[in-house]
């Protein structure tokens, strides 16, 4: 998993951070005044919780 892989499913990020943060990433002038490390952080956070992203890089293991 890369940071460009991340940023392609954007989408998903989006309707994670509205779901388990209560952010919604569209508010004007949001991300101007977040810092990278902001949300870096969050990122992080969504990706070792039961999110759409996490599913999109980790899905679960099929049954043999």
């Amino acid at each position: 998993m890369t940071w460009a892989g991340l940023l392609e499913q954007w989408a998903l990020i989006e309707a994670d951070f509205q779901q388990t943060y209560g952010i919604d990433l569209d508010t004007p002038g949001l991300m101007q005044t977040r810092s990278w490390r902001w949300l870096k952080a969050r990122i992080y956070g969504l990706l070792s919780a039961e999110t759409r992203i996490n599913r999109h890089f980790a899905p679960p293991e099929r049954s043999k």
